[in-house]
């Protein structure tokens, strides 16, 4: 494990913005993680974990509490008996794209659409992260996790992770630090059906086909690349946390309403029936570009919020309320904000909060 002391936090985040952690300790083997609890100890509070970075928005002052970096690497596959399906269990640090990328070379379906999602693994629990019709609810078996109420290691099995649209017991809490991550995936050389409208577009076939795997993440990347939704250091839209709002939940009559008008609306797999956050957006007269607060502005290419030059958090935090605030006003729908304040709570998020939810991951 590697400790450093006074590490700014925004270059290790999608959106670049941020303070300093006062301890950061940098975890790249499962093996060490016991000399992470003991540094929390010392230091008498849990620890915050980072990962990817890519669903943060890191206070202005920054994080006085010690910072965990997880970096872990490594995927298990166990075949089961018949062959029908294969267990993988990955390190929490592992790279969602390099996990995505496995399966779908080792006909492993389940996981298809989740391809150029940046962050890690073990992040996956905590959001039950989801894109194009899977989310990890529809393969999640189990999580070992350090549970810092008792002073011990976990296993959680899946119903325990309370998995819901894109939350868990894991979200805003500093509980359980996730260390490992196991899913459940089907043997085929197809993907899941085709469900959303605009990556069946992609492949020209109706919704529910299933198409080969490799067609299906090819099809997703073609749509997030669109709208500037895979990572690349040379799109001036790069700096953002991808959905800034969750889709939001409609009843039957506003759903009518929306769909007669063309909107994105869509069934999940929870039951409910939500609308697309941005389509929202832009139907309230937000423009592609627009400045919304100092240094954050829309994305040139889709109705989410990106950041330019010294941006703050507490100018992205602005901007999110503006954007929750002229939706709920013009439409009487209520946006809900996706990403966590990571760090040190100022009083002026806290004046915010309504935007952007809980301090704690």
């Amino acid at each position: 494990m590697y400790v450093r002391t006074q590490v700014p936090l925004a270059p290790l985040t999608t959106l670049g913005i941020g303070g300093n952690a006062a301890i950061l300790a940098e975890l790249t083997e499962s093996s060490d993680f016991p000399d992470a609890v003991g540094l929390a100890r010392r230091e008498g509070v849990r620890p915050l974990v980072l990962g990817g970075g890519s669903n943060i928005l890191v206070a202005d002052v920054g994080c006085g509490v010690p910072v965990v970096r997880m970096a872990t690497q490594g995927a298990e596959f166990e075949h089961s008996e018949d062959g029908e399906t294969v267990t993988v269990t990955v390190q929490a640090g592992h790279a969602l794209q390099d996990l995505v990328e496995q399966t779908v070379d080792g006909g492993l379906t389940g996981m298809e659409t989740l391809i150029g999602i940046p962050g890690t693994v073990g992040a996956t629990p905590v959001q039950n992260v989801g894109a194009y019709g899977q989310e990890v609810a529809d393969t999640l078996v189990r999580v070992t996790a350090w549970d810092w109420a008792t002073g011990s290691e976990v296993t959680l099995s899946a119903e325990d992770c309370r998995l819901a649209h894109r939350t868990s017991i894991f979200k805003h809490s500093t509980r359980w630090t996730l260390l490992t991550v196991t899913f459940r995936l089907r043997r085929s050389n197809l993907s899941t059906p085709i469900t959303y409208g605009m990556v069946a577009k992609v492949l020209d076939v109706p919704k529910g086909t299933p198409v080969p795997l490799s067609d299906a993440a090819a099809a997703v990347l073609v749509v997030r690349r669109s709208k500037g939704m895979v990572l690349d250091p040379g799109d001036a839209d790069n700096r953002n946390v991808g959905s800034v709002f969750l889709s939001p939940v409609v009843n039957d009559q506003q759903a009518e309403k929306l769909r007669a008008e063309q909107a994105p609306v869509n069934d999940f797999p929870d039951g409910l029936t939500r609308v697309s956050a941005s389509w929202l957006i832009k139907a309230t007269g937000f423009a592609l570009g627009q400045p919304v607060a100092p240094g954050i502005r829309m994305s040139t290419k889709h109705f989410t919020l990106v950041a330019d030059g010294q941006a703050t958090a507490s100018a992205f935090a602005e901007a999110a309320r503006t954007v929750a605030d002229t939706v709920q006003e013009t439409t009487g729908i209520q946006l809900t904000p996706e990403p966590d304040l990571f760090g040190d709570e100022p009083a002026y998020l806290r004046l915010k909060q309504k935007a952007l939810g809980s301090a704690a991951l």
